[in-house]
């Protein structure tokens, strides 16, 4: 028998070291090692995300399409186009790196500041309920005239201490009972669920000896497709004790989610992905005890919310028909789980309440921002915005809501941009352009030399450069400039934001009319979700009264400059309000409050779902979104004053 070949890899610039069998996939080897490189296309080879170089050894590798001939002579290749031949040493280079520590960033000043989370808003609106609470009781101990079984004991207590009757309970908690109610002279904390939606009965979850009441916490998620963050909650003292987000690893099998359905439709393809991100959430969980000095034994209960998509991969379930017509996914409603039944580093106690979900693409982080915003309980007509790759869009107030999801592309997040990137350390994120001589003036994320063009970045350049005249309504830049800056490109004309010796990625990062097209495309689809769906429903943009902006890229979004470009609605900026990460808001809100868990479900359900692919004239409306600001000019009276006045128009 001949035993497989071990060989080293080292990844710099973090120097980790691991051993695989030769000819294992360097992506593979990596996603192993703990250490995450950008990766798209799910290990096709036509993002060319994943670049590596070769400083040492041997890769046996195939040219990617989307290489040149410079970058292989250089040694760069693609992670997952190669399989390890020998002992090796690869470097990351900038542009493949993820940075967690932008992670922790806060939005700039100028940008709108989150919603923030208030318990005593809770409290005053009657409210702060959690759904898992702890009942201490001192239960007389067993006497010879007084011996009946220590669960009816326990079950009569609650009775008479706290009024609780028709409690049902766990098997599992049999096992461990006796020695429960005797390890502190039957003196013991009772967790129990009162979040049953259907019997209405209270559930014992746990029992413990002694007074445990001020030991009680919770966790909510939100997966993201990108990121997956969790809040640590006191129960008790309605505090969230710390945050903590991870890059979902799922990432290195595709950035969006049709890519990761895809790649789960492939042997044991679902199975990897399930634990990639069970993985992740044991370890924000992990992270958030140790920093906070808790036992995971602590923890009475888990609240997630995530798109449709990743909530079914996260259990374990086939996504397949969310992208197959008429788009069903298998399940919105899901009921709680047991954390250790998907492989969580929790207590045997402890079940996974998942918010709902409308639609395949209309998830449980829409249903969880609608709920955190308090959109579902205003009278104001609201339009909730969560732009991404795939946009979701809600209109409505307390009485009426419909949804829709449009798909926006990956534009916003990087993608379809020849030096698109996420919004990482180096990323352009702003810059300012003398109209007279065209010269830019930039600022990075971590003000350091520039590596790409984030998503906010791309609203901010093309906003910028239709104020200064520089680009036509069609996206194409003007001819007669007298500036070095345009010129001809490998996709036509372009714009050179920085020059290779004043980069990271020794390349002149540029923006052409292709990458104008693809943003353009991307805003075009989001501002015709609004207006469909507004027709829809016989309203119009005016009738507006609140915006709510969530999710990641409303942090750092110029509201401003994506008005100016045909984003966002053309309307006083009085009335956009941003809500941050709604997805954990929501999770966070329906662990202090039993009430909010239970009309979660009642908020999906007023939801009317619109599928914009079949709504008659949405493609028209989209065709003319597809010009800066917009073909039909009456949309953007500021902007067109704006630009009158500039002499742009």
């Amino acid at each position: 028998m001949v035993l497989p070949v071990k060989r080293s890899v080292r990844f710099l610039p973090y120097d980790i070291v691991i051993e695989v069998e030769e000819g294992e996939n360097l992506l593979h080897a990596a996603m192993e090692a703990g250490v995450h490189i950008n990766a798209s296309c799910g290990g096709e080879g036509v993002c060319g995300k994943c670049k590596i170089i070769l400083e040492s050894g041997e890769l046996r590798s195939q040219r990617g399409a989307v290489q040149t001939d410079e970058e292989w002579q250089l040694g760069f290749r693609l992670a997952c186009q190669s399989q390890v031949a020998s002992d090796i040493v690869v470097r990351i280079p900038p542009e493949s790196l993820f940075d967690r520590r932008l992670l922790r960033q806060k939005p700039p000043a100028a940008r709108l500041r989150p919603m923030p989370f208030d318990a005593a808003e809770l409290r005053e609106a009657g409210k702060y309920e959690p759904a898992f609470q702890k009942k201490y009781l001192i239960l007389p101990p067993p006497t010879l005239s007084d011996n009946v079984c220590d669960l009816r004991r326990l079950r009569e207590g609650l009775k008479k201490q706290y009024r609780l009757d028709n409690i049902t309970m766990d098997f599992f908690l049999t096992r461990k009972l006796a020695e429960v109610m005797r390890a502190n002279n039957f003196e013991v904390t009772a967790t129990l669920d009162f979040a049953q939606r259907r019997s209405r009965k209270p559930r014992l979850v746990q029992v413990e000896s002694g007074n445990t009441t001020g030991r009680h916490y919770a966790i909510a998620i939100d997966i993201g497709t990108t990121t997956v963050w969790g809040q640590l909650l006191d129960l008790t003292g309605g505090e969230i004790l710390g945050a903590l987000g991870e890059y979902n690893a799922q990432i290195s099998y595709g950035e969006d989610v049709i890519s990761r359905i895809i790649y789960a439709g492939k042997p044991g393809g679902l199975q990897r992905l399930q634990g990639l991100v069970v993985g992740n959430i044991n370890s924000v969980v992990k992270a958030l005890l140790k920093k906070n000095k808790l036992k995971v034994e602590d923890v009475s209960h888990l609240t997630l919310a995530a798109n449709t998509t990743m909530t079914h991969l996260f259990l374990g379930i086939d996504p397949k028909y969310i992208r197959l017509a008429p788009y069903t996914p298998t399940v919105c409603a899901v009921p709680p789980v047991r954390a250790q039944d998907l492989g969580l580093d929790l207590g045997e106690h402890v079940y996974v309440y998942c918010l709902s979900s409308v639609s395949s693409y209309v998830g449980g982080d829409i249903v969880s921002g609608v709920l955190g915003s308090g959109m579902y309980q205003e009278g104001k007509l609201t339009l909730f915005i969560d732009i991404g790759t795939n946009g979701e869009i809600v209109v409505g107030n307390r009485d009426w809501m419909a949804c829709a999801a449009c798909s926006a592309g990956p534009a916003f997040e990087g993608g379809g941009i020849r030096f698109g990137m996420r919004a990482t350390q180096g990323a352009i994120e702003d810059v300012s352009i003398n109209p007279d001589t065209g010269e830019p003036m930039l600022m990075t994320i971590g003000m350091v030399k520039p590596k790409g063009i984030c998503g906010s970045g791309l609203i901010n350049i093309l906003a910028t450069l239709m104020e200064a005249g520089f680009i036509e309504p069609n996206g194409r830049f003007r001819e007669d400039l007298p500036t070095p800056r345009i010129r001809s490109g490998e996709s036509g004309r372009e714009y050179v934001l920085a020059y290779a010796s004043e980069t990271q990625v020794n390349q002149d990062i540029v923006l052409s009319e292709v990458d104008i097209d693809n943003l353009m495309r991307a805003k075009g689809a989001m501002y015709a979700g609004y207006i469909t769906l507004l027709e829809s429903v016989g309203l119009s943009i005016h009738d507006l009264e609140q915006i709510i902006l969530a999710g990641a890229f409303g942090s750092f979004i110029n509201i401003e400059n994506a008005i100016t470009i045909g984003l966002l609605p053309d309307l006083p900026l009085e009335k956009f309000t941003y809500v941050g990460n709604g997805s954990l808001l929501g999770a966070t809100c329906v662990a202090f409050s039993r009430e909010m868990l239970e009309e979660e479900r009642r908020v999906a359900l007023m939801m009317t779902n619109f599928e914009l692919s079949e709504t008659a004239g949405f493609m028209d409306r989209y065709m003319a979104a597809l010009f800066l600001p917009h073909t039909q000019q009456e949309y953007f009276p500021t902007v067109m004053k704006r630009l009158a006045e500039a002499g742009r128009r």
